[in-house]
């Protein structure tokens, strides 16, 4: 049993990443089984709520340099496109708007390209399952992109997204899973939206009615939420047993914030995979945390873990979060950056749904 595709999806909300650290985070994880990429930070207009509008000039470039980057490291380069109102009903004004940005997103030179209905209102329930088939057919007639993903409305069986999009339609997965070209992957997240635990048991159901293996679309180390911003998602990966990678087309995970915090759970997973039953999360998270840190902050990280995972910023007293900063802001590494500015209430989370 090998390791499944192993691969990032920036799906967050909160400020994207920088393109420097997207550069170097994608090569370290690169050196760590991952191989592929999907830029889809939901604070990039062009991607969500100004999809229509082409990129400017500089971050076209950075994008194209960007997947350049990425397949020198081996890794798939991918970008997300959320063509919000289109799963209300389509019409000529908007396809033709759809054929526009695909044939932009083509000059990026993709390798895989994303289609999100995530987070996006089952406005118009009946039909939606159709509606969102039809747009990935006609994507697949445009794009240059060898492999296309989806990611449905309803991608966990969460009843929060019932309350906060709307009530799924019945039977919306088996349709999708009877229409959609078998080619097509599609992104799940599991039984919630940030679940403890992604198990066998539950993906044999999403399976047969997909007609073909999910790709986890896995919700950790990400903390862009409310209650998730106030804490540091460091520790190493739990709940996904080995055995999941037969049972898997790719696992994706959705990162933090904070990118090269992101690394050191990142870097667990695939040693889980490789560990099997010996798999051990603790001395994986430390193992990783030397890795991405160097031995002194690794340690300094891990002995701060009740304070930075647990308690949270918030939580933390006025002295606490002092020691804290002084601490961190003594290394010259971006990762004690990252949480030297986390202490001090960057990463704002503007835009994310409410309950997130």
């Amino acid at each position: 049993m090998g390791d499944p595709e192993l691969g990032v999806i920036e799906g967050y909300y909160g400020p994207p990443w920088s393109w420097q650290a997207r550069r170097e985070v994608t090569a370290l994880l690169a050196g760590h089984g991952y191989r592929f990429h999907h830029y889809a930070p939901k604070a990039d207009p062009h991607v969500r709520d100004d999809w229509t509008s082409p990129w400017p000039e500089a971050a076209r470039q950075e994008l194209t340099a960007f997947g350049e980057h990425c397949r020198e490291h081996g890794t798939r380069f991918g970008v997300g496109l959320s063509p919000a109102g289109l799963q209300a009903g389509l019409d000529d004004h908007g396809l033709a708007a759809l054929h526009r940005r695909l044939l932009e997103i083509n000059e990026l030179g993709v390798d895989d390209l994303v289609l999100l209905f995530d987070d996006l209102a089952g406005d118009a329930p009946d039909g939606l399952a159709g509606r969102q088939i039809e747009l990935a057919h006609r994507a697949a007639d445009t794009t240059t992109a060898t492999r296309i993903f989806l990611c449905p409305t309803y991608y966990s069986d969460d009843p929060l997204l019932d309350q906060l999009f709307g009530p799924r339609p019945e039977h919306y997965l088996t349709e999708l899973g009877r229409g959609l070209d078998r080619g097509i992957r599609v992104y799940w997240a599991g039984e919630e939206i940030c679940p403890a635990e992604i198990t066998l048991g539950e993906l044999r159901p999403v399976t047969e009615q997909l007609r073909r293996r999910p790709v986890l679309w896995d919700n950790y180390p990400v903390n862009d939420g409310a209650v998730m911003g106030q804490h540091l998602h460091l520790r190493g990966f739990t709940g996904r047993p080995s055995s999941l990678a037969n049972a898997v087309a790719g696992h994706a995970i959705n990162p933090a914030l904070q990118p090269w915090l992101s690394c050191i759970p990142a870097l667990t997973l695939p040693a889980s995979y490789r560990a099997h039953a010996s798999y051990r999360y603790a001395r994986a998270q430390r193992q990783a945390a030397e890795t991405v840190l160097g031995a002194e902050l690794g340690a300094r990280v891990m002995a701060d873990l009740a304070l930075l995972v647990d308690r949270g910023r918030d939580r933390l007293t006025d002295g606490e979060r002092g020691e804290l900063r002084a601490r961190y802001a003594a290394y010259d590494h971006p990762a004690a950056r990252e949480i030297v500015d986390w202490l001090a209430g960057a990463y704002g989370l503007a835009g994310a749904p409410t309950g997130a």
